[in-house]
């Protein structure tokens, strides 16, 4: 999701959590706030997380005598850390997209100038 406010364009950052009903949280700015420090922090326990969940599900797997119980409750975690890690995706992916668009936003601009605007500037 992209703000514009003039020159400087502003991204709001899916945050790594919901808010009432689950409806998702965002926060403007430079990515530098305390909001956007503490999205990172959560963001990096949730990935920490997915990873060590990965470890757990491989051990219990390999096991004959995992439980239905215990089956159903990894899924569940699962679930959930798939969840957490698509947000983040998410999130990363919009704001990487508007970086990009912004830094190439510059350059076609100064290209267009730099071109003739009419066939009377090439004239002798």
């Amino acid at each position: 999701m992209r703000v514009v406010g003039g020159r400087d364009a502003s991204v709001a950052r899916l945050l790594p959590w919901t808010g009432t009903g689950g409806k998702p949280c965002y926060v403007l700015g430079d990515g530098t706030g305390y909001v956007s420090r503490r999205a990172d922090e959560v963001e990096d326990v949730q990935l920490d997380m997915a990873y060590e969940l990965l470890g757990h599900a491989d051990g219990l797997l390999v096991e004959p005598g995992a439980t239905a119980p215990q089956i159903h409750f990894l899924a569940s975690r699962l679930k959930e850390s798939l969840e957490q890690v698509h947000r983040i995706a998410e999130s990363r992916g919009s704001r990487l997209e508007a970086a990009l668009s912004q830094h190439e936003a510059p350059q076609s601009q100064s290209e267009s100038e730099s071109q003739p605007q009419s066939n009377s500037e090439t004239s002798p």
